[in-house]
């Protein structure tokens, strides 16, 4: 027996072991180094795939009924989709911004008032008594009321601050996110097959599976909730302006985050149309209720009818709104459920099925 047969099948000699370390070693810092460079556009380019993914059905409908002329329907999409969303999205970010400012200068010169409780707050079971003592010290001593809650309330106030400090910035990113998914829809195919093959070396045969369930969580997500959403709190927002609803961009952006994290928005539009029949008159009231009962019940219509097989759990979308309003201000509010809303979907398919 001579001394190749000893020797083991699958034994690596050292100077191939570190030429393996070195490669290795070069390309980790290749990846991290291409990752400073891209990390001050990840949120502008993640978010302009998710509106790529989102709209190229509606994309590809289009290039059919243009015989094809797949860069003219591009360019529609794009400029249709500009001058629908960025006008209100501009408004509602905008008015969200003055609101928050106009409260803080109000409550600075003390000229914010808050109307005392009814007695019947007293009566609600289990709450009422605290709720009546907290909202009667507000409407008597607001400041002392802000002084006693504010080691709670500074690093929801902070958030809030640094959201409407950044709505230019975040309008910028949106329509620059838009144009570069204006340039995605046409070889949307080929970037959708290299991304297979990508994942097909990491995860095996399940590359392509996990691609397709990307795809449809973003679709499904986008336009089952996150879309849905941002119509309900723009037809809430111009009904608000029209009725002269005070703080009316404030009410949309809560009816937009409770509509995300799929709440709804009755938490908000229903105390509302109460306030309505208490503060105006009585055929602007009715107007006003025929025009919101239907806003309200929107989500409960289309939900079912756009965003079929979404099984995403609240606490995700809610985890996805606040880390992603945190980390990237308010365009995080649309990227982080979306996000989250994939790698739960894939983790759950990666769990339940055996490699």
């Amino acid at each position: 027996m001579n001394d190749d047969d000893r020797s083991p099948k699958f034994g690596v000699s050292s100077e191939e072991l570190v030429v393996l370390v070195v490669r290795i070693v070069c390309l980790g810092l290749l990846g991290y180094w291409s990752f400073i460079l891209i990390r001050p556009f990840l949120t502008v380019i993640i978010w302009s795939i998710i509106i790529t993914v989102a709209l190229y059905p509606i994309f590809d409908w289009l290039s059919e009924k243009l015989y094809g002329h797949r860069a003219l329907a591009a360019v529609a999409i794009t400029v249709f989709t500009f001058f629908v969303m960025l006008g209100p999205v501009t408004w509602l970010a905008l008015s969200l911004a003055e609101t928050v400012r106009t409260l803080l200068a109000r409550f600075g010169d003390g000229s914010l008032a808050i109307p005392p409780p009814s007695e019947a707050v007293q009566a609600w079971p289990l709450i009422g008594e605290k709720i009546y003592e907290v909202w009667e010290l507000a409407s008597t001593n607001l400041q002392a009321l802000v002084v006693e809650v504010a080691p709670y309330l500074k690093p929801l106030g902070t958030s809030l601050l640094n959201v409407a400090g950044s709505v230019g910035i975040n309008l910028l990113k949106f329509t620059a996110s838009l144009v570069i998914a204006g340039f995605l829809f046409i070889p949307g195919p080929s970037l959708i097959h290299s991304t297979k093959n990508v994942l097909g070396r990491v995860a095996a045969e399940r590359g392509e599976e996990f691609v397709d369930l990307a795809g449809a969580t973003i679709r499904n997500v986008s336009r089952g909730i996150i879309g849905i959403a941002i119509l309900q709190a723009l037809l809430a927002g111009i009904g608000l302006l029209f009725a002269g609803v005070p703080a009316a961009g404030l009410f949309s952006f809560l009816v937009l985050v409770f509509g995300i994290i799929q709440i709804g928005p009755s938490v908000v539009l229903v105390p509302l149309i109460v306030w309505s029949w208490f503060a105006m008159d009585a055929t602007m009231a009715v107007l006003f209720t025929l025009y919101m009962v239907p806003v309200n019940l929107l989500d409960n219509i289309l939900r079912p009818l756009v965003a079929k097989g979404l099984s995403t759990p609240m606490p995700v979308i809610l985890l996805g709104v606040l880390g992603g309003t945190l980390v990237h201000g308010m365009i995080g509010l649309f990227v982080g459920p979306i996000v989250l809303s994939i790698a739960w979907q894939l983790l759950v398919v990666w769990t339940r099925d055996a490699p």
